[in-house]
């Protein structure tokens, strides 16, 4: 699957949704309608990437695996993420079961291939 999700819109796709059918955020805050795209975003993403798999979180011995980033100061102004590595979670989580992924190649895929979306997700300026 990684071959042919390369986009948000290679995702949206995949699952036959229509990528310009976003949710109405006008009643949030300027400073955090970016974040909450960007997490949709993720969630269709890991959607497709997943092809159908969720994660059970009653099963202990399945693994769960997230991107890891690093904030690190970008040239000139600002923060940016750097991929580091991956994680692995049995019953405890750091993040949502939706942007878990099944193996770690896809977590890994993600994190690097979907790092602006994941920036303007979880970083704040």
């Amino acid at each position: 699957m990684k071959s042919t999700i390369k986009t948000y819109e290679d995702a949206c796709e995949a699952l036959g949704l229509d990528a310009t059918m976003l949710p109405n955020i006008s009643m949030l805050p300027e400073k955090h309608q970016k974040a909450i795209i960007a997490h949709c975003k993720l969630i269709i993403v890991a959607e497709a990437l997943n092809e159908g798999w969720t994660p059970n979180w009653e099963n202990s011995r399945e693994y769960k695996y997230y991107p890891w980033f690093k904030v690190v100061k970008k040239e000139g102004s600002g923060f940016g993420l750097a991929y580091d590595d991956y994680d692995i979670w049995a019953t405890t989580t750091a993040v949502g079961s939706r942007l878990c992924f099944q193996t770690y190649e896809l977590a890994e895929y993600a994190g690097k291939q979907f790092k602006e979306l994941f920036e303007d997700s979880y970083l704040i300026g």
